[in-house]
């Protein structure tokens, strides 16, 4: 150890070897964990994720901090998140494991009844809705600043057990963006950890709103969308042939046959060849014979070249 209580420096790949070991350690002892996997650069993916993730960086409060945490959610330091209603805990392995606990306000009754009569009317069904695939008024709405889904500094409580005096430690900004992830594989979470019910907004479906799009606009998913909903491969439908658009076969033609038809083909093969053959040396005779005659009135009209 440094000094003042700070850890000497330990490089990513011994981070990354330390959080494995820590986590085979933990699965060793019986506790059920949730570590937090990326693929690849990008932290989040889906709409949920993403607007969790934008929501906090739009704070000035944790400009200076994020950066530090997009790098430990990377290297795989969350090796435990869990998410309930308005709380947070997870466990980050840095120079030690350290211990998160992130406390969110729910949302108040008035707000989230707001938000449903805002949106009522424009959520056809539940899997739209947790797929994000909604109106962009919706979206909106949802991720508005201040009175949306998404909270706001003055409503999240953070903690941590490392030495650094900030509440918004690396470690912290770590589990914040797992929790962005997170909401990539399961986005109802989200609605749990804010304490609001999701189904709500379906409640009041066909009532007027001010996002409500045009009529006839309706979301359909095909097998494809529905197949990685819910993680199941579609058996493909067999192809059978529609009997008045078949086409009969050719019958087979005898040994005989065949020959009489190839002796056909060898004959007018010869007769082409001959006849190509005749037109050529006729071709030939008039070339010739066209030259002689300009070669004599050549000579009979110019005496004092020859």
């Amino acid at each position: 150890m440094s000094y003042y209580g700070w850890h000497a420096y330990v490089p990513v790949a011994e981070k990354r070897r330390q959080a494995e070991r820590k986590l085979a350690k933990l699965k060793k002892q019986g506790r059920s964990v949730a570590p937090v996997r990326i693929e690849g650069r990008t932290i989040t993916k889906s709409f949920w994720g993403r607007s969790w993730c934008v929501n906090l960086e739009r704070y000035s409060d944790y400009e200076n901090r994020l950066p530090r945490g997009r790098t430990y959610v990377r290297n795989g330091s969350v090796i435990d998140l869990q998410i309930a209603k308005g709380e947070i805990s997870a466990m980050v392995a840095g120079s030690e494991l350290y211990q998160i606990k992130i406390v969110i306000a729910p949302v108040t009754r008035a707000r989230w009844k707001s938000i449903c009569r805002d949106c009522a009317g424009t959520v056809d069904s539940l899997v739209e809705l947790l797929q994000g695939r909604l109106a962009k008024g919706v979206m909106d709405r949802v991720c508005r600043e201040g009175d949306g889904l998404f909270p706001s500094p003055t409503e999240i409580k953070l903690s941590c057990s490392c030495p650094d005096w900030a509440d918004m430690c690396k470690h912290v900004a770590a589990a914040l963006y797992g929790v962005g992830a997170r909401l990539d594989e399961k986005p109802q979470l989200l609605f749990v950890l804010r304490d609001v019910d999701e189904t709500e907004m379906l409640a009041s479906a066909g009532q007027d709103s001010p996002l409500t799009t045009a009529p006839g606009a309706a979301k359909v998913l095909d097998e494809g969308d529905v197949a990685a909903l819910f993680g199941l491969e579609m058996a493909e439908t067999p192809h059978t042939p529609n009997p008045a658009f078949t086409v009969s076969k050719r019958p087979q033609q005898s040994k005989a046959q065949k020959g009489k038809i190839s002796a056909r083909k060898t004959k007018r093969a010869a007769k082409t060849d001959v006849a190509l053959h005749r037109a050529t040396r006729a071709s030939s005779g008039m070339k010739k014979t066209t030259r002689a005659s300009a070669r004599k009135r050549r000579t009979r009209g110019c005496p004092d070249r020859c």
